[in-house]
């Protein structure tokens, strides 16, 4: 027996976990499947075998991966003697498994040991449902007991030695590129490999994969069909996209690249791009199998949803100090069975080299892979020297994903050749390790060794011929470096009706049928009649119906119906996600409704479908407490396919903080770096209104210097992304219209509104969005009776438009007019100079913001109204402050009557 404090230890770590109820939810739909009532841990025994053999092998199932030989390197594994604790003996079997026909105690234990000991091990006694468990150790010790074929042995070999060579190659003719190769870990490749030949038996159509540097090139060029040449390019600092593509794209480097490809077998496999932090791919990757699968079929229905997840298949390459470092995984994680981001499980593969960077230990529990189990997850270990374990690893994470519709993770437990990189000398930190992974073979030497006494000659000459041809291969491809001419991948498939941008600002119809606008009005708000909805509320909704018979008065949120059921009517798709999104954060949306007994969720504009052939779906989603994971997630829906509008919304502006990864390294840069276009619209609801520093930035200032926009000379469409702060419902009409009617896709920062949502100035008329109407980058002053007499103009940029407006009324001024700048980038420049001309007698030009003078607009419009426009700005508004707000509620009110006061007595 072990020493008490131990013993905690172990019971703590494998002591029962709690199921979720979205868990519950997951059986299995196939008959064969089905959990009976029998199915219970003391329900069932292994017939004719002694009590003695059941705790043989409840202990070798529940037990045995801890002191499984799993790592090539002997560091890691615990003595047997430490495992000694009490077990429950009762035990689940199956009559179709294997071990049921043996009955001697010493042929049984040896079994057992060579299953769970030998190469691979399974971690599955964490999970709750015993059907589901007892499945996986049956599936477990079935295909580890199968002897596989000459010939997938031949594949597995010929894949680990052209991983080899493609390494041993790239060192010999590049030594001083960072390459990230994949020495040490191999056998990534054969589960790879593996899991794409098996795909086609249960019938998947596509697989996405995330994957950072470690090995990509490998899998890239050994799999994937990658030319050589585009690679070797790169390593030779030429440029890896076509050359009329690089006015618009700066290119990434070598360990960034994507892939996009059809294999053999039918199988189609996207390998996003990925940017230099870890695991920031994850999401995407998940996002787009998401929108993969809802193209494919039905979105009414989620029953007919999981019934079709093996279509599509999410695989997730790892890094072992990232995976359990980096928070994102986790986020992924509580996303994974979260209604309208459940992707029917992903597949996951630790690329384990047990160094994470250079550290001794890079996370606080047994196995990296630990993380996983905050999902009940099941746990295959496999010993990188082993690659027919890993092969079969594979076979069983494609088969439990497709049965049980869950995520699964191989925890590939190998080394890392060099260092971080081939430059780096990874002794300084661990002597130790690298003593050891320098005296052994390598692991496709090391199985060439134990596989070739057994091959025939005839398999023999066949791997040794593939394998000269793929060295030739490499030969050939490095010779035509410089005639190599890369090609752009971006307009292929489901983009192939769109285009990068025109190079000059180009204005869109984007108004609509105004009969079928009020069909969708009146849609917007429709229940069934025996929906009970809550009564407050629906006395809101139904004001809908009079705006549409006044064709006056319409809010924020009606304008919102307004363009997603248009855009419905014309087949285009939309999802709205994030925090609380159905209702909205500030109760104005709606478009989901609760019914208030049943508590049954309607959304009416669902109706449109009913109602309108060929239309478009909506897809509405309460998320997970997230942003990075949920805004990568929604970017990932985004690039798929162009005919889905997808909004995020903050539940407060500054939130985006917590996806600022995901912001600077795909949102903004994503065209620029790999020509994935991407039309997300993010909502970030901003606006000083006194509720202090954390509720009221969406900290414009950050986006605008993400952006490309130029600050001497004209902006065209081609900037990176726009940036707008409308101020009427119906310019928000037309900006949602406009992000699907171009025909090339930009991400869409939103100012969005806060106050503006209920203000009765803030409200437009029906003709305001019928057809020939279209968004407006700058307003000018509406209400003016002669342009002649204005002696000065306040440039002025969101909510704070209405306040100043209602002090001019207040003050009787006449001679100040106020023009309103809606869109930032690009910088409006054109409509600026026409609009300054109409005041030919202005003596001050003045830029008011309610934002602190260090935030806000100020910093980004002054240098452009000087070159492009050729107006000197005068600032007012509030001081420079560290935060951007008061917390302080009479200091707030102080603030801005101190900006309205000093706008309208300042000198002409």
């Amino acid at each position: 027996m072990i020493c008490g404090l131990r013993m905690n230890k172990i019971i703590g770590r494998f002591g029962r976990w709690p199921i979720s109820s979205a868990i519950l939810t997951r059986q299995c739909s196939s008959s064969s499947y089905r959990r009976s009532k029998t199915d219970d841990l003391d329900s069932q025994r292994f017939t004719n075998v002694p009590p003695e053999m059941e705790y043989d092998v409840k202990f070798f199932r529940e037990k045995d991966f801890l002191t499984a030989d799993l790592d090539p390197l002997k560091l890691s594994n615990l003595s047997e003697e430490s495992l000694q604790d009490e077990l429950d003996d009762s035990v689940l079997f199956k009559n179709s498994n294997p071990l049921t026909k043996i009955h001697e105690l010493r042929d049984l234990t040896s079994s057992l040991e060579a299953i769970y000991s030998e190469g691979s091990s399974l971690e599955a006694s964490h999970i709750d449902s015993s059907f589901e468990k007892n499945w996986l150790f049956n599936e477990f010790e079935a295909l580890k007991l199968q002897n596989l074929e000459d010939k997938v042995k031949v594949r597995i070999a010929e894949v680990l030695l052209n991983g080899q060579q493609f390494d041993r190659f790239t060192a010999a003719k590049f030594p001083t590129v960072k390459r990230y190769g994949g020495e040490g870990a191999e056998s990534m490749l054969v589960f790879c490999d593996s899991l794409f030949e098996e795909a086609p038996k249960i019938k998947t159509e596509d697989i996405v994969i995330g994957i950072a540097h470690r090995g990509r090139n490998n899998l890239l060029t050994t799999l994937l069909k990658c030319p050589p040449s585009l690679l070797f390019r790169k390593m030779k600092g030429l440029p890896g996209i076509p050359e009329d593509a690089q006015e618009v794209m700066d290119d990434d480097v070598l360990s960034h690249i994507r892939m996009s490809v059809d294999l053999d077998n039918g199988v189609h496999v996207s390998l996003l791009p990925n940017p230099s932090h870890l695991e920031a791919v994850n999401p995407v990757v998940q996002g787009k199998i998401w929108s993969k699968l809802h193209r494919k079929i039905q979105l009414d229905e989620k029953e007919a949803f999981l019934e079709h997840t093996h279509r599509a298949v999410g695989l997730m390459i790892h890094g072992d100090g990232a995976f359990a470092g980096q928070g994102i995984v986790a986020e992924c994680f509580n996303m994974a069975y979260i209604p309208g981001y459940d992707v029917g499980g992903s597949i996951h593969l630790i690329t384990n080299n047990q160094v994470a960077f250079t550290m001794q230990k890079g996370f606080s529990f047994r196995h990296t892979s630990d993380m996983a189990k905050m999902i009940n997850c099941p746990i295959i270990h496999v010993n990188g020297d082993s690659p027919e374990d890993a092969y079969k690893a594979a076979l069983l994470c494609l088969k439990y994903k497709q049965l049980f519709r869950k995520d699964i993770v191989c925890n590939l437990i190998c080394y890392r050749k060099w260092g971080h990189n081939e430059m780096d000398d990874a002794t300084i930190t661990q002597p130790k390790m690298y003593d050891l992974i320098n005296s052994k073979k390598s692991p496709p030497d090391f199985y060439l060794e134990r596989l070739s006494p057994s091959l025939s000659q005839e398999l023999s000459h066949e791997l040794e011929t593939k394998c000269a041809s793929f060295k030739d291969f490499l030969n050939e491809h490095f010779k035509n470096v410089e005639n190599f001419q890369p090609a752009l991948q971006s307009f292929q498939g489901n983009w192939k009706t769109c285009r990068f941008a025109s190079p000059n600002i180009t204005a869109w119809d984007t108004g609509f049928d105004l009969q079928t606008l009020k069909y969708i009005g009146v849609k917007s708000v429709t229940f069934p009649e025996d929906f009970n909805v809550q009564s407050k509320l629906m006395k809101t909704l139904t004001s809908r119906i009079g705006m549409m018979n006044s064709e006056k008065g319409i809010d924020w949120a009606t304008a919102e119906a307004l363009a997603i059921g248009s855009l419905m009517v014309q087949g285009q798709n939309v999802r709205i996600s994030g925090e609380d999104v159905g209702r909205g954060t500030f109760s104005h949306r709606h478009c989901q409704v609760v019914d208030q007994k049943t508590g049954d969720i309607f959304m009416p504009l669902r109706g449109v479908n009913n109602d309108v052939e060929n239309s478009g779906s909506l897809e509405v989603t309460n998320s997970i407490l997230s942003e990075e994971a949920v805004l990568g997630f929604d970017y990932g829906v985004s690039i798929d396919c162009p005919e889905t509008l997808v909004i995020w919304e903050a539940q407060f502006g500054d939130f985006f903080n917590g996806a600022q990864i995901i912001i600077d390294t795909f949102v903004a840069s994503g065209e620029s770096k790999w020509g994935l276009q991407s039309g997300i619209v993010m909502l970030l609801p901003h606006g000083l209104d006194g509720m202090g520093p954390e509720h009221s930035s969406c900290r414009l200032e950050r986006f605008l210097q993400l952006t490309d926009s130029f600050e001497s000379s004209i902006d065209s469409d081609r900037v990176n992304m726009f940036v707008v702060n409308p101020t009427t419902p119906a310019q928000y009409f037309h900006l949602l219209r406009r992000q699907q009617v171009r025909d090339f896709r930009k991400p869409l920062i939103v100012a969005s509104p806060k106050k503006l949502i209920r203000l009765p100035e803030a409200k437009s008329n029906l003709r305001d969005f019928e057809p020939g109407t279209y968004f407006k980058p700058v307003i000018d002053d509406p209400v003016l009776k002669s342009n002649e007499t204005v002696k000065k103009v306040i440039f002025v940029c969101g909510k704070l438009y209405y306040a100043l407006n209602s002090e001019r009324s207040a003050r009787n001024i006449g001679d100040v007019a106020l023009v309103r700048l809606e869109q930032l980038v690009p910088f409006p420049t054109s409509e600026l100079q026409s609009v300054v001309v109409k005041y030919p007698n202005c003596q001050s030009f003045i830029w008011c913001q309610e934002e602190h003078r260090n935030s806000g607009a100020w910093s980004f419009v002054n240098p452009r109204f000087r070159s492009l426009v050729g107006v000197e700005l005068e600032y007012v508004g509030r001081s420079e402050r560290a935060v951007s707000a008061t917390a302080i509620g009479t200091r707030h009110k102080n603030e801005e009557s101190q900006v309205l006061e000093e706008v309208f007595r300042r000198k002409k």
